[in-house]
């Protein structure tokens, strides 16, 4: 019986090297994968808490969203003046703790540029938001209440998604 001796190659890296390599490597094969169950569990546990918030301060009620568009009360505007501030410091936040997205992989922050389809958006999102009394989160918290109506709403926005995807190469960008 031989024993099998092999000795260490001069590469120019480090042992400590290599190894950081290796785990880089992983890493990298792990982001590309299907998030883990539990990560999906806590989403969908975030998710059903932000439902239970929306519907619990009343803005999936089309009366709030209707009365916030005639100006007849702040409740709304102040909601969504609170929702700017949590958002703006979970930016910060992101960008300090250098998070990462449930694929593992650095989240960016990328300013998109102004432009005349933003305006021309805005006021169809703006109309649609009126009409219904839903702008996409709240769509699932009424549905989840049991508005059965919403799901013309989750269809109307659905079908307006994919109509921009389709026509995405002939609007002002």
């Amino acid at each position: 019986m031989s024993s099998l001796h092999v000795e260490p190659v001069e590469t120019g890296t480090t042992e400590t090297d290599q190894r950081l390599s290796s785990n880089s490597e992983q890493a990298d094969q792990k982001s590309d994968s299907f998030p883990r169950l539990s990560t999906i569990l806590a989403v969908l546990l975030i998710g059903v808490y932000f439902g239970i918030v929306l519907t619990k301060s009343e803005v999936v009620r089309w009366q709030r969203v209707h009365d916030m568009f005639l100006f007849k009360e702040p409740f709304m505007y102040l909601i969504i003046g609170m929702g700017v501030v949590v958002a703006g410091v979970s930016m910060f936040l992101m960008k300090r703790l250098h998070a990462k997205s449930i694929y593992g992989k650095p989240i960016e922050y990328k300013p998109k540029p102004f432009h005349t389809g933003v305006v021309l958006g805005g006021m169809i999102f703006g109309a649609g938001w009126a009409i219904t009394g839903a702008c996409p989160g709240p769509i699932y918290a009424q549905i989840g209440g049991g508005a059965w109506i919403a799901w013309f709403t989750l269809a109307g926005a659905m079908t307006g998604t994919f109509l921009y995807a389709w026509l995405k190469p002939k609007l002002p960008h």
